[in-house]
């Protein structure tokens, strides 16, 4: 069993900047990737960015490459995603998870992922 906190969400305004953490704690910890998604209001939960957590690869989508970095600290089995010029259209709840094995959607698909945790909030304000 795997155990994900995110924290680091609130309220900012545009063109802004949160460092967004996601720790682990459960298991002996050595996932494939660990990912950031995210939902807003009345959408469909949306990849974010992906980091496999022994090469340290990283993915993002179009809309945040550039802006955000995910980075992780295997040492403290924590993810982080650093977000820069935020914009409204980035407010929703970001979610953290753990790939454990590499399956065949990629880990750009919400349903590769095997354990989530709760999400934080994020809310740009214009």
């Amino acid at each position: 069993q795997v155990h994900l906190v995110e924290s680091g969400g609130g309220l900012v305004q545009v063109g802004g900047s949160l460092r967004l953490s996601c720790a682990a704690s459960g298991r002996t910890f050595n996932p494939y990737a660990m990912g950031w998604f995210r939902q807003a209001p009345g959408k469909e939960r949306e990849f974010v960015a992906a980091i496999t957590w022994r090469g340290g690869s990283t993915y993002y989508a179009a809309t945040t490459e550039g802006r955000f970095t995910i980075s992780r600290d295997n040492a403290k089995n924590t993810v982080y995603l650093q977000m820069h010029s935020l914009k409204p259209e980035d407010t929703a709840v970001y979610y953290c998870a753990a790939d454990l094995y590499l399956q065949a959607m990629g880990v750009t698909a919400s349903h590769e992922y095997d354990y989530w945790g709760q999400g934080t909030q994020v809310t740009v304000a214009s």
